[in-house]
């Protein structure tokens, strides 16, 4: 058996596990069921529905994927980064001309950098070797080996009449053995690589390569290296998917040449062109040349057309364009045809790139494959400016942080118009390419130079070279040798100002670490189930253990917050309040939980608070004296919802706005990045800054348009500060459940990454709360481990890598543990986990567009958000369906390492996924066959289709519409939100229509059908469509502490607060499961199960004659958006966020079972949980007949 299938466990045992947690979970009520179906109130086997067997399956099926999915594998470390360099390479040199641009030198001194900076020695040397003759064969024919290999025997005349010959190359008795050794060296470093012998590798080769085509030499190049290379991997070692990326500044010809009909390689040039004029002057280098039959749309050309263009400009090429690419073609190997050319200084290039700055395009290229990154010296001819590249690459790839960048200033219009030039052509292609609109017939780009074809007018191109005899001379581009050395001589003191400025200090200690386990102190006096668990810090802990995490890190001591220190985000009454708590009765301290919003108290709170606090400054201080480069803090109880005055949400005290704030004051901290990624928005962290220009905020959280806990339109991308703070706060408010990696991921390309870089950092902090993890009871939402792991190391890149982690939330013990472990490993510089590529939800790609078009206007780094053209030729289209058959993913290969990807190999076989959806998602009672790729049986189910994954969906499935309407098009499929099918000229929601009647196209109040352009649906119009059961959850305070010393009732656990989550325990299907495992939540990977039987179950009342309405008002307030119903007297009051009129009625009445006509789920007030028996579904039933129009 295989190490894989060793550590893979079977879906019967998944199945086999789930079915014993099941037992477990039914005999913690055995005593309760017994006693009721002595009172008679057993459910009726008789009436039970078909299928009770398939429901034990379906629980069993649930709760053992979920155990499978989040299983994580020991990090599998390759230590190492491979160098090679052999002093042989320097005897390749132009003997008539010394002073030839591409020098033995331009080695030599490369190498006595990265020795000078102790680089060299941390290496793992690889011995260099010449290249064979069936290597060479790979990419070159015969008569050119032949060609090269005379030349070893010629004289310097007959050098200098080949060189004649062949364009801009020269030639010596060691030319061909320089080139073998070139050609060798490279597959030497890669295979290195590719055996696990290091993680990466650098080849520090000469002469260049990647101008050398089949036949010819050209441009200083006899061997392309890389593409060799490449090919020898694909063809002699058996993979799949190449990356390379070539960021020398001319235009590497032959590699695209000799992969232009492969879509195993995806070539992508960035390069100097000037609409043609520059060398080597081929219209095959301009954007619209993208590869042809198979390989069309894998060849990518991001063509310069000025000079001095530098960091910004470059770092929105990557953010833009190929680090997207790279993600959807998801490579196992990534070469660099790594030229220093564009950096600030080369006379060839005349751009401005810091040689800093080609460290961190390293770095983005470390965040594939992972990590198999090979760096192939190409050009590059300042010596100062390629050797300091050359060392900082290296030190890039040995783990080293980033050094700093400066932020980054508006890209040129220029590369904007090859950006987006580049998308134009390419998207039909790549649907990660979403952020563009596309323009009308007759409307036209505001870049003008996206409005045109190319080529540009009276540039003429250089084609037939076979009877060129050339200079031998070299001064391109300059008209003289003497200009063009004076040229690069006075950049010297540019460089040395850089290098000087720029520290490369290295802490002693990669990561520290924090935790405690005083802090479990801290815990719930009535509800032992509740999700915020003193253990969520104690597994995590484990894990790190397990893992040996913790043997790598610097562990430090946790201590008590001063007042002062919190004090720099709270109010004096605030810090008295809780410290009061230590000494207070336990009746008072009830009291006073329940006078707030989603909390529990005890007397130990206010101590746990503080060391939460203090250990997470003691973390700061370690990274910012320079102990250590980075810090994780797992602490409780979390701090983001806290605000300056009061506790919220779980949240007693702000530790990370306290970080941020101290980091200023103590270590004169300026700009600090607070990254939120807790699935609720941290309210109290943006309240703290919101006018404070010094600390940018960004959120990404679930909103579902205010309604998702904290249930404020604070959370909306329309909140942007105020004041100086304006354009520092970024909020990223996803709809619905159901957003992973893929989702995040492009949100952190898009937006977070862009003004990352623009802002510049001196620390990051990350509020990292993982409930948005697969499993979380809470978020319903499906980031993996691997998926935070990315997260981690794109903002390692930031504030020269001090990046501090911190934990908020995250309630599936096993999810929490393995998520954080991962973001660890990948801050202790482990390779970051294979990520595999899936399309972006519609809604939330909507989402990210939402916030680019808002913040572009303070963001200069966002300003990509326009409208282009779209290809319209017939042929473009053609090609266009034919390249999304064969678009690449991973599945397309052997990367199957992690158990994080079960679900992906999980497809629906009555249809493909639309390219382009004009919804995310569809209600149907269709029946949808769902399989398992590897060999395990279908399963089938009448569901509901609550994802857009799932596309093949009929009129007569949609029975969404009022009987009277009857409008069940496809197109427009009633009334998601995400579907946004609101006409033009009716853009408010409707709260009195339930139906979507073509003519008028009126939001409905249930589904909340808003236009996207004018998103002004009624803030009374809950979003609650039936496939996403979404708005529901949105608040939730329901499972924390709520019961009072007289068993009265204190909560409107109608509103599910921050315990609730989104889900509250419904389930949707064995087919949305199967596709999304946990799209709108799974019972099965819950922390806090819904309660199968409530000894108050007794008490609920027949329906009323005419069953439900779920557009009754409030009986007090007339409030019609976020209410309840009284399953015992069915009354309709409203939930706490509107006036809390349900509250109310639950303690006057005291009835303790209500039904959510937002989710449509029950909460029991007594029992302080959901509940979930066949006694409720007549209710439910018919509140969803009166909500969707058809019975459950």
């Amino acid at each position: 058996m295989s190490e894989k299938e060793k550590e893979r466990i079977s879906l019967e045992e998944a199945m086999a596990r789930g079915r014993e947690a099941q037992k477990r979970l039914e005999e913690l009520d055995k005593e309760e069921r017994a006693r009721l179906e002595a009172d008679g109130w057993a459910q009726d086997e008789d009436k039970t529905e078909e299928g009770d067997s398939d429901e034990e399956e379906y629980n069993s099926l649930i709760a053992g994927l979920s155990e499978v999915a989040l299983l994580m594998k020991k990090p599998n470390i390759v230590n190492g980064t491979g160098f090679l360099y052999d002093e042989r390479c320097l005897a390749h040199k132009n003997e008539w001309d010394p002073g030839h641009p591409e020098k033995p030198a331009r080695a030599s001194c490369s190498y006595e950098r990265c020795s000078q900076l102790g680089l060299v020695e941390r290496c793992t040397r690889i011995e260099a070797r010449y290249g064979r003759e069936d290597e060479v064969l790979l990419q070159h024919d015969f008569p050119q080996i032949e060609a090269l290999q005379a030349t070893s025997a010629m004289t310097v005349d007959e050098h200098k009449d080949l060189a004649r010959r062949n364009e801009d190359v020269y030639f010596n008795q060691s030319t061909y053995e320089c080139a073998l050794l070139g050609v060798g060296s490279t597959i030497e470093v890669m295979e290195s690589v590719l055996k696990k012998q290091v993680r990466n590798g650098f080849a520090l080769v000469r002469p260049p390569g990647h101008h050398a085509s089949t036949d010819a030499f050209c441009g200083f190049c006899f061997y392309n290296n890389v593409a060799i290379a490449a090919k020898h991997a694909l063809d002699n070692l058996g993979l799949n998917r190449i990356l390379v990326v070539d960021w020398d500044v001319h235009h590497g010809q032959a590699t695209q040449r000799q992969f232009y009909n492969d879509n195993r390689l995806l070539y992508i040039s960035i390069h100097r062109y000037e609409y043609g004029k520059y060398w080597p002057n081929l219209r095959e280098s301009d954007y619209d040349y993208i590869g042809n039959g198979d390989g069309r749309g894998f060849n990518v050309n991001i063509p310069l057309n000025q000079t001095k263009l530098g960091d910004s400009d470059y770092l929105s090429i990557f953010q833009q364009i190929i680090m997207p690419l790279a993600y959807q073609f998801n490579p196992e190997l990534v070469l660099v045809s790594s030229g220093f050319d564009a950096a600030v200084g080369c006379p060839e290039g005349e751009m401005l790139v810091t040689p800093a700055a080609y460290a961190h395009f390293v770095h983005m290229m470390s965040q594939l494959a992972e990590g198999r990154v090979c760096v192939v010296l190409e050009g590059g001819y300042n010596l100062k400016s390629l050797s300091e590249g050359v060392a900082l690459s290296l030190r890039e790839l040995l783990g080293d942080p980033c050094p700093l960048l400066k932020s980054t200033q508006e890209p040129s219009d220029s590369v904007v118009e090859s950006i987006l030039n580049a998308i134009k052509v390419l998207s039909p292609y790549w649907s990660c390419l979403a952020y563009q609109t596309s323009l009308m017939e007759g409307d036209l780009c505001t870049f003008p130079g996206v409005n045109t074809t190319p080529p540009l007018d009276g540039v003429e191109f250089i084609t037939d070279k076979s009877n060129a005899v050339y200079d031998l001379d070299y001064s391109y581009p300059y008209s003289t040798v003497q200009e063009y050395f004076e040229n690069e001589k006075k950049w010297d003191d540019t460089i040395d100002h850089l290098i000087a400025e720029m520290s490369l200090a290295v802490p002693p200690h990669r990561t520290c670490l924090v935790y405690d386990a005083g802090m479990k102190a801290h815990r719930p006096l009535d509800y032992p189930n509740h999700p915020e668990k003193p253990e969520r810090i104690s597994r995590i802990y484990d894990k790190h253990r397990e893992l040996g995490l913790l043997d790598r890190c610097l562990l430090l001591k946790c201590r008590l917050a001063e007042g002062h220190e919190l004090e720099l985000c709270h109010t004096s009454s605030h810090v008295e309040f809780m410290s009061d708590l230590e000494n207070r009765d336990l009746d008072v301290i009830k009291h006073y939980q329940y006078k707030h919003n989603s909390v529990y108290l005890c007397r130990e709170t206010n101590i746990c608070a503080k060391m939460a606090v203090g250990g997470t400054l003691n973390v700061v201080d370690t990274v910012l004296s320079g102990q250590s480069r980075n810090g994780v803090a797992i602490v409780r109880p979390p701090g983001h919802h806290a605000e300056c005055g009061t506790p919220m949400g779980f949240c007693m005290f702000n530790t990370v706005a306290i970080a941020a704030k101290y980091a200023q004051k103590q270590h004169g901290i300026k700009r600090v990045l607070i990254l939120d990624w807790d699935v609720h928005h941290g309210n109290g962290t943006q309240h703290m800054f919101y006018e404070d220009p010094s600390i940018l905020y960004i959120s990404l959280h679930r909103y579902d348009g205010g309604f998702f806990f904290p249930g404020s339109q604070d959370g909306d991308f329309t909140r942007v500060g105020k004041g100086a703070g304006l354009g520092y706060n970024v909020n990223i408010p996803w709809h619905y459940g159901g957003k992973g990696d893929n989702e995040y991921l492009a949100a952190f390309q898009q937006i977070v990454m862009p003004i990352a870089y623009e802002f510049a950092p001196d620390l990051v902090l990350v509020s990292a709360g993982f409930d948005a993890a697969i499993g979380d009871p809470l978020g319903g939402c499906l980031i993996t481990p691997a998926g935070y792991g990315h997260m981690t190391h794109m903002l390692s890149g930031l504030a020269g890598g001090r990046v501090i982690l911190v934990l908020e939330g995250g309630y599936n013990l096993v999810s929490i543990s393995n998520c954080m472990s991962t973001c660890t490993s990948v801050l202790l510089g482990d390779s970051v986990p294979q990520w595999t590529y899936k399309e972006p939800q519609n809604v939330a790609v909507m989402t990210i567009c939402d916030v680019l078009d808002t913040h572009k206007k303070f963001w200069k780094s966002l300003k990509f958000r326009v409208g282009i053209p779209k290809i319209e030729e017939e042929e473009e289209k053609k090609k266009s369906k034919k390249s999304k058959k064969k678009k690449p993913s991973a599945s397309d290969t052997s990367v199957e390492d992690s158990l994080v990807n079960l679900t992906e190999n999980l497809t629906v076989q009555d249809g493909a996924r639309p390219a382009v959806k004009d919804e995310c998602f569809l209600v149907a009672d269709k029946q949808a066959d769902v399989t398992y790729d590897s060999g395990i049986s279908s399963v089938t189910d009448k569901t509901h289709l609550a994802t857009d994954e799932i596309s093949k969906v009929t009129d007569d499935g949609s029975k969404n519409t009022d009987d009277s309407s009857k409008n069940t098009d496809n197109s427009s499929k009633n009334t998601d939100d995400s579907s946004k099918n609101t006409d033009d000229s009716s853009k408010n929601a409707d709260n009195s229509s339930k139906n979507t009647d073509d003519s008028s196209k009126n939001a409905d109040n249930s589904s909340k059908n808003t236009d996207d352009s004018s998103k002004n649906a009624d803030n009374s119009s809950k979003n609650t469509d039936n496939s996403s059961k979404n708005t529901d959850e949105i608040s939730e305070v329901t499972g924390e502490t709520r019961k009072d010393p007289d068993n009265s009732l204190h909560t409107d656990e109608a509103v599910q607060g921050a315990c609730g989550g989104a889900e509250g325990g419904n389930l949707v299907s064995n087919t949305d499961l199967l596709t999304q495992l946990g799209m709108q939540g799974v019972q099965g990977m819950y922390a806090v199960q819904p309660l199968p039987w409530c000894k108050h179950l007794q008490q609920v009342a027949p329906l009323p004659e005419g069953g439900l309405n779920v557009d009754d008002p409030c009986d007090v307030c007339q409030n019609r958006g976020e209410n309840w119903v009284c399953l015992l007297c069915y009354k309709v009051f409203c939930s706490r966020y509107v006036a809390g009129h349900m509250v109310s009625h639950g303690e006057e009445a005291g009835h303790p079972l209500v039904l959510s006509y937002a989710d449509l789920s029950v909460w029991c007030y007594q029992c302080d949980n959901y509940v979930a028996n066949q006694v409720l579904k007549p209710a439910i039933s018919s509140a969803h007949k009166s909500k969707f129009g058809n019975e459950l």
